[in-house]
């Protein structure tokens, strides 16, 4: 792998490493399963409660406007690590991509290349093999979507079965790994299972929709949050109206409205979930400062996609073009780079997190990563950046409601066009400024064409620069 490192590390104009006085902090990069933009105390939820994870945001940066190139657990956790879109780095569903996975050259395996002790916990899930990945010299992991309680792992290599709850042992594994004697800077990369449903997933990618809403929350969190009113946004329940996609008899799948909406009580599992991880956000700040590694580590909290509650009828899923799937949340800590309380509109990406963290290291970013460096925005300086970017999806046999729905889709920040690849006359245009819940569809609407146009020609030109196949 030491030829491929060098192959790769060429660094790009405006990729280039921080100065020799900011290089080298420890990174702890957080991931999240499944957790929606909109859940946390500081991005405006009424309820949640966590105060550890706030606190990164509130002492570091706060993205307001960021999304993932692909709305789904694998392409998303591949794209956080390559930095590259899922047609460039070859996961682009949830299927057995065991094989393509360990050819992936990713930010941990470079920053290991580079003298970092790296250490991955959690979830890998590109495809069911939990055996150790190149780059890691620590390795904790689980067969596919893992289990919550009690579950196998494979922790360098060899299987064990530690008692309890999942969270709580994966976060056990990230404080003792920050906890050791360092000789060099080190990258935790902790990837949770939760707040993802309890589900069995096949080697085909397929699942048990029966259990599709069983959420687990550990045992001293089960009746948190008793009788809270779930907030819904103004599109909850609505059966869609001008989405031509949506509005096909499949089988006999109900039609979408207020009947097929996530349950409110699946909602409260969800939020009953989150607290063990923010109890272990706060157990591994308690880590870092004590062995005096709080500021001289940069803290990355994000998720690898959004979920639906219920807007357009939706539930269960993530995996469409629609807001509530797309974003997700992005909080970064590290004093010796970010002012306390940064806050940016502009638009991030889950491909700008591996060169962002190559560069603060000092490790030159290779010219095949497509996601761009957010060190200037996190320094509070303002350029030139990408005024719309590409979501791409990739059409499976998982869930029935998504067969042939893969597509391409171009947002900036007043228009959203989705371009369904299998579906014809089905496509679809929201002006975001005036529906922000995309409830209108304007695709064949007159006045609506010069948008359209433009839209589709900055698709053209984002899928020409990443060199995609459209």
């Amino acid at each position: 792998m030491t030829c491929l490192f060098l192959a790769f590390a060429v660094a790009r104009d405006g990729q280039r490493p921080l100065p020799t006085a900011q290089r080298r902090p420890n990174i702890v990069f957080i991931l999240v399963d499944d957790l929606r933009w909109d859940e946390l105390g500081i991005t405006g939820h009424p309820f949640s409660k966590t105060p550890n994870i706030d606190r990164i945001g509130r002492e570091g940066a706060m993205f307001r406007n960021a999304f993932m190139t692909t709305p789904l657990c694998s392409p998303s956790r591949a794209s956080f690590l390559t930095g590259q879109y899922a047609h460039t780095h070859g996961i682009t569903d949830n299927v057995d991509r065991s094989a393509t996975s360990y050819q992936l050259v990713t930010f941990p395996f470079l920053l290991h290349q580079a003298g970092y002790q790296t250490a991955f916990i959690g979830k890998w899930h590109m495809g069911n093999d939990e055996k150790p990945r190149p780059g890691f010299d620590r390795w904790v992991s689980f067969k596919g979507q893992g289990t919550y309680i009690d579950p196998p792992i494979n922790e360098d290599g060899r299987s064990v079965k530690p008692s309890g709850y999942i969270t709580d042992i994966l976060n056990g594994y990230a404080v003792e790994f920050i906890k050791r004697p360092h000789d060099k800077p080190f990258l935790v990369y902790l990837a949770h299972k939760a707040i993802h449903p309890e589900v069995q997933q096949n080697n085909d990618g397929s699942v048990d929709l029966t259990q599709s809403e069983l959420f687990i929350p550990a045992k001293r969190h089960e009746h948190a949050y008793e009788g809270r009113k779930i907030p819904h946004r103004p599109n909850y329940g609505s059966a869609p109206k001008g989405k031509p996609a949506l509005l096909r008899q499949i089988g006999s799948l109900p039609k979408l409205g207020a009947t097929t909406v996530t349950p409110d009580e699946a909602i409260l599992g969800r939020q009953r979930s989150l607290l063990a991880i923010d109890e272990g956000v706060g157990e591994i700040l308690k880590a870092l400062k004590e062995t005096g590694q709080l500021d001289k580590t940069i803290i990355v909290f994000t998720s690898d996609n959004g979920y639906f509650y219920g807007e357009h009828g939706l539930s269960v899923e993530r995996r469409l073009a629609y807001e509530e799937s797309i974003r997700l949340p992005l909080l970064i800590r590290y004093p010796k780079l970010i002012k306390s309380g940064t806050v940016r509109a502009e638009f991030a990406l889950n491909i700008d997190l591996a060169p962002t963290l190559l560069s603060v290291a000092g490790v030159s970013v290779p010219s095949t990563m497509q996601g761009l460096s957010l060190v200037p925005l996190l320094k509070g300086e303002r350029p030139s950046w990408r005024n719309s970017f590409m979501v791409e999806y990739y059409s499976d046999k998982v869930f029935p409601r998504i067969v042939n729905m893969g597509y391409k889709a171009v947002r900036n920040d007043r228009w959203k066009y989705i371009h369904y690849l299998e579906l014809d006359g089905m496509d679809e245009l929201y002006d975001l400024k005036t529906d922000p819940y995309e409830m209108k569809n304007l695709i064949n609407e007159p006045s609506a064409k010069k948008a359209l146009d433009e839209m589709k020609r900055e698709m053209q030109r984002l899928l020409s620069e990443t060199k995609a196949v459209s």
